[in-house]
């Protein structure tokens, strides 16, 4: 698959929106890279489901065996997490981030495809881009219909499986912090490109199926209003709200410098964005819950928001918590 600047996507964006055609898109979390496909549903060069529409049939899925199969992460060190933390932990402390989203990669001892993955894994938002990664997202970036722009927070996570699990996570302080600030800069973000924000729910469960059980998520619902021809615009739309809040941070621009001096690399496509637009609707996905492959290695990348209330080994374990297959049934193992 051939990339193209992350400008070249916005304007391929705006130019075939303004035709109403439907297209395939994608950018990494630098806004430097990413891909752009007219008519994806007739080619199979990359593999898709957005919001129930793929480009592939599901007996394709029936790969292989089940039974055997190893997924073994080797994280790294704790210590190694404390030192990324601490950077973090100082920009907090100066008061140049309220929220930072932490993130690291997780090698893994798998006997596993990216194929094999994408067509097993149950999840409202995959992606799979051949010799590069795998994604399957639970998160929806944006959604726009018949001008109605919408976008839906997930900050909290916990085992369904805990007692009180619903009432532990809701009543958090620093969950409940954490969620408050993603979603006030998720209403930030809306109000650059849309009217009327709203938050139209606040602070819900949503229950997921992974190979280890249920988890809860907590989410909200944020809406707007886009005004005149915003199909001709819809890359500006997207691109204006990138890279999404909820994987970033707040406030952007000094919590994106703390993020690259804390990570020291890039992060590629894992927290960009990826969506489809069928020629009225737009439907688009935080690219997290993510494998990639690196000179034959495999790496799931996962990552955790920090707030100045965060404790660094609870925050380590849940990054931990987040390497997973959502397979169900216990095929992951």
């Amino acid at each position: 698959m051939n990339m193209i600047t992350a400008n070249e996507v916005r304007a391929c964006m705006n130019e075939a929106g303004s035709r109403r055609e439907p297209f395939l898109f994608g950018v990494d979390f630098e806004l430097s890279e990413g891909f752009f496909v007219l008519n994806p549903l007739g080619q199979q060069e990359i593999l898709f489901e957005v919001g129930g529409v793929t480009n592939f049939s599901e007996r394709e899925g029936m790969l292989g065996k089940v039974s055997g199969r190893r997924f073994s992460p080797n994280p790294v060190e704790y210590e190694v997490y404390q030192k990324k933390f601490a950077v973090v932990r100082e920009g907090l402390a100066r008061g140049d981030s309220f929220l930072l989203n932490l993130t690291m990669a997780t090698k893994l001892e798998m006997d596993w495809t990216l194929e094999e993955i994408f067509h097993r894994a149950r999840s409202p938002y995959r992606l799979l881009v051949p010799g590069r990664f795998v994604c399957f997202s639970p998160e929806i970036f944006v959604r726009i219909d018949e001008g109605m722009i919408s976008s839906y927070p997930m900050k909290g996570t916990i085992d369904a499986s805990l007692p009180n699990a619903e009432r532990v996570i809701l009543e958090d302080y620093k969950e409940r912090s954490e969620h408050n600030t993603i979603v006030d800069l998720i209403r930030n973000d809306l109000n650059r490109v849309a009217e009327q924000v709203d938050v139209r729910r606040f602070r819900y469960i949503d229950r997921l199926q992974v190979s280890r059980g249920e988890i809860l998520q907590v989410s909200s619902e944020v809406t707007g209003r886009l005004t005149g021809n915003y199909y001709s615009r819809l890359g500006e739309v997207i691109f204006g709200m990138l890279p999404a809040g909820s994987v970033s941070g707040a406030p952007k621009p000094s919590t994106l410098h703390i993020i690259s001096c804390a990570e020291g690399g890039r992060r590629g496509f894992y927290t960009g964005v990826f969506g489809y637009f069928d020629g009225k609707r737009l439907d688009s996905a935080v690219m997290i819950r993510y494998i990639e492959e690196c000179d034959g290695q495999y790496y799931f990348r996962s990552g955790g928001g920090i707030t100045i209330n965060s404790d660094c080994r609870a925050e380590y374990e849940e990054v931990l918590a987040k390497v997973y297959l959502p397979f169900g049934n216990g095929e992951s193992k």
